[in-house]
């Protein structure tokens, strides 16, 4: 390139011109290779991470296989004994009924056996009093013949 100063001619512009372009694409084919090693680098990482991410899940479903497995047997148990419980308590239920009705049953027939042996006591209570009253005629007849 010239070093004259003053007058720039065509020729120089079109040097100078020439040389920017050069100069532009050498700096614009770095930077491109660069890109492309950027975007490479991150399709590997991306690729990394999906790989990561499928062994990740992949042993997150061997892990939990097991407790799913478990919380439907469970589950599967849970309604076995809910179906047990209620036959139970239908079974509690009746004898409940059956045996308050026989404890009634069974009041009503103590209290007529205590009226009747009320009744019965009463009515020997009176038998006792009225012999007891007639024994005590006697004596205070007997006595007083006694005496005099």
């Amino acid at each position: 390139m010239n070093t004259r100063k003053g007058n720039v001619t065509k020729e120089d512009l079109q040097g100078f011109k020439e040389e920017i372009l050069h100069q532009f694409h050498v700096v614009s084919e770095g930077v491109i290779d660069q890109v492309k090693q950027v975007a490479e680098g991150v399709a590997n990482v991306n690729e990394k991470l999906d790989r990561r991410f499928n062994e990740l899940k992949g042993e997150i479903d061997n892990k939990t296989q097991p407790i799913a497995q478990a919380v439907l047997e469970l589950s599967g148990k849970v309604v076995a004994l809910d179906g047990k419980v209620a036959v139970i308590d239908g079974k509690v239920d009746r004898i409940h009924q059956e045996l308050k009705a026989e404890i009634q049953e069974t009041r009503q027939e103590v209290l007529a056996a205590v009226k009747f042996s009320y009744a019965e006591l009463d009515k020997r209570i009176t038998t006792l009093e009225k012999e007891f009253l007639e024994l005590k005629h006697r004596v205070e007849k007997i006595e007083t013949r006694s005496i005099s």
